[in-house]
């Protein structure tokens, strides 16, 4: 019984921990900038995920405005085969190519190029699903990076 109590007073402390995401709408207050247009370029899985991440931005104006264009580009490479000639390790790269063109019409273009290296599976069809995992994550991590950069952006 001792235990059950203990165990339940754990669970109610740890339930109410504040916990709130870097880039939620609330949080997005706190970046000094905002998005006025986005245009993208490439592969779609990834432009929609980036996109999705960077809504948040498009909400509000601010001092900062930009306009984006991202090219995106993915390349699946081989790194390692089995005797048979059968591929065993794959690569995937995605690259992310950003023009952010301010109000004052200055320009900073930069390129994030974001990996993963994972293994062959039997089944196909999980293979494929796996690989759509990795791209979104990939385009999430990339869109992290980007929105680091543009805050940083005088």
């Amino acid at each position: 019984m001792l235990k059950k109590i203990l165990i339940f007073i754990i669970f109610i402390s740890l339930s109410s921990c504040g916990y709130e995401t870097i880039h939620s709408i609330k949080n997005s207050i706190n970046y000094d900038f905002s998005i006025s247009e986005l245009s993208f370029t490439g592969e779609r899985d990834v432009n929609l995920k980036i996109k999705e991440k960077l809504n948040n931005y498009t909400l509000s104006k601010k001092d900062k405005n930009f306009i984006l264009k991202i090219s995106t580009n993915e390349e699946k490479d081989i790194l390692a085969k089995n005797a048979a000639g059968d591929p065993t390790r794959f690569k995937t790269t995605v690259t992310f190519i950003i023009e952010v063109l301010l109000q004052n019409n200055s320009k900073n273009n930069f390129k994030i190029i974001e990996d993963f290296s994972y293994d062959n599976m039997s089944n196909k069809f999980d293979l494929k699903t796996y690989e759509r995992e990795i791209r979104a994550n990939l385009a999430i991590t990339a869109s992290d990076k980007l929105i680091f950069k543009l805050s940083n952006i005088q």
